[in-house]
């Protein structure tokens, strides 16, 4: 048997500990959070004065747990947003087909 559900992907990117992202994860997975699938993936981010090591995480809506795009993306900016200080960062990209969203927990960015 097979299900087959409209393809949606949301990304997370992030600078930060790959095993402590996973770790993080598995919390985000467990019960009674409903079901998620996520792959993870090394990144490395090159930009204006400097380089540092994050990962990728993929979203998708997988058959076994199906989700509407709109659910998919609230979910994925609520891992980032919890991600964000848990990995000890100040910022991480959401991703979808159609939009970004860039969140920034730097103190001196919320005045």
């Amino acid at each position: 048997m097979s299900n087959i559900v409209p393809t949606y992907v949301v990304e997370i990117h992030m600078a930060g500990d790959i095993e402590d992202a996973k770790r993080q994860l598995r919390r985000e997975c467990y019960p009674p959070g409903g079901g998620l699938c996520v792959t993870v993936e090394p990144e490395t981010f090159i930009y204006t004065g400097g380089e540092e090591q994050g990962f990728k995480l993929t979203l998708r809506n997988y058959p076994r747990f199906p989700s509407d795009p709109a659910d998919l993306w609230v979910r994925a900016i609520g891992i980032a947003d919890r991600l964000i200080p848990a990995l000890c960062q100040w910022t991480a990209m959401v991703v979808d087909p159609e939009k970004t969203a860039w969140l920034n927990h730097r103190p001196e960015d919320q005045r």
